[in-house]
C-alpha cells in the first residue's frame, strides 16, 4: 500500500537508503559484490546514503516531524 500513498513511499525509500548505508558500514563486502542487477539497487542506495548523508539526515528529520505532528 506504500505505492499508492506518496508520503509512505518516501518513508520507505528513506528507510531503504538509511538501512543500506548502515549495512554497508558494518559489512561492506555484502553490498559491494552486487553492484549490478536487481541487488545493485541496494548498493546504489548505500552510495546515496554515504555521499548525500547530510541531505538524507535532514529528510529523515523532516519526515519524522511530519509523521509525528502533521498526521
Amino acid at each position: 500500500s506504500a505505492i499508492f500513498n506518496f508520503q509512505s513511499l518516501l518513508t520507505v525509500i528513506l528507510l531503504l537508503i538509511c538501512t543500506c548505508a548502515y549495512i554497508r558500514s558494518l559489512a561492506p563486502s555484502v553490498l559491494d559484490k552486487n553492484k549490478t542487477g536487481l541487488l545493485g539497487i541496494f548498493w546504489k542506495c548505500a552510495r546515496i546514503g554515504e555521499r548525500k548523508s547530510p541531505y538524507v539526515a535532514v529528510c529523515c528529520v523532516v519526515m519524522a516531524f511530519s509523521i509525528l505532528f502533521v498526521q
